[in-house]
């Protein structure tokens, strides 16, 4: 074989089987397929607005230089005194992360901001989604629906879209080995569990289904979730929303049919609101006292929130 036969087979290998690992986001520019298609990134981002409270805890987690963000009403169960979540609200008071707004986004405040990346959420109360041609005109803006994906999911699309997916490999490990450590040792209460938010006065609960990202952290755990009856599991109570079904009502008995309930953004007072509920009294769950606190700084899954729910699971079922 001649030298330029051997140099041209080489060239052939590396354009149709590229190394290991390697993609089009190795560098810059590159492509990010997210949920508003492909988007075209310059250069690496230096100034990050998120207009989800929801996704910038994952943007902390993997330290991309997030700047400003929307926020959630201060000072509710699980919020901090600036509307950010608590389980990473010191870490944006320290990164010096602006509040932008509370509830509604607002373009104009995004682009004072004069960011280089728009983080946008696709579904849920904190999305912006119907601003995102406005967005658009300010800077490339990344959709990502984080109601069918799991933390790590969503940490490794904006690892791609910040330039920070070494940072979002190594907490995804860390991560994985404290669950492959804690698995084992759990003695799991009676399955299959319920898991959901009890929203208080005898309202509603948000059920978690298992496309949500505390579905799946319960299921690497060793958790069975309980199927939701179908009339209920295909309610679009909530719009296009995977993650959550919405029960009311006397419905809230037949839809947590779980042997044990596991309450997310719960403490002990919500426990004796539920023991105490008129439609929830008579439920097994209750009446066998297979009913859970997992506390208040996981209503939104991310690194923090994952992370502190690991170690409350712990206490309640590492003996």
């Amino acid at each position: 074989m001649t030298r330029s036969s051997r140099l041209l087979n080489i060239l052939l290998a590396i354009v149709l089987f590229p190394l290991a690992g390697m993609s089009q986001a190795a560098g810059w520019p590159r492509q990010v397929v997210t949920d508003n298609g492909t988007v075209t990134l310059k250069s690496e981002p230096k100034r990050i607005v998120s207009t989800s409270v929801t996704l910038t805890g994952s943007l902390l987690a993997i330290d991309a230089p997030v700047i400003a963000s929307g926020a959630s009403v201060p000072n509710s169960r699980f919020t901090d005194n600036q509307g950010f979540f608590s389980q990473w609200g010191a870490i944006a008071q320290q990164k010096q992360v602006q509040r932008l707004y509370i509830g509604e986004a607002n373009a104009e405040m995004v682009a004072a901001q004069a960011p280089d990346l728009i983080i946008v959420s696709a579904t849920g109360h904190d999305s912006a989604l119907r601003l995102v041609n406005q967005l658009s005109s300010i800077a490339p803006v990344i959709v990502v629906n984080y109601d069918n994906k799991s933390w790590q999911q969503v940490v490794t699309l904006l690892g791609q879209a910040t330039g920070h997916e070494s940072q979002a490999q190594t907490i995804i490990k860390q991560f994985d080995q404290r669950v492959a450590q804690l698995k084992p040792k759990l003695q799991l209460p009676p399955q299959p569990v319920s898991a959901f938010v009890w929203n208080g006065g005898g309202k509603e609960v948000n059920l978690w289904t298992p496309e949500s990202a505390q579905g799946k952290l319960l299921e690497q755990l060793g958790f069975t979730l309980a199927p939701a009856p179908a009339e209920l599991a295909s309610s679009q109570s909530m719009g296009r929303r995977k993650d959550i079904i919405q029960l009311s009502g006397e419905k809230m008995t037949e839809g947590l049919s779980g042997k044990s309930w596991l309450m997310f953004v719960a403490d002990s007072d919500t426990l004796k609101q539920v023991s105490e509920d008129r439609f929830l009294q008579q439920a097994p769950a209750v009446k066998q006292h297979n009913v859970y606190a997992l506390g208040n700084d996981n209503f939104r899954l991310d690194y923090y929130s994952a992370t502190q729910t690991l170690a409350t699971l712990e206490k309640l079922f590492v003996h």
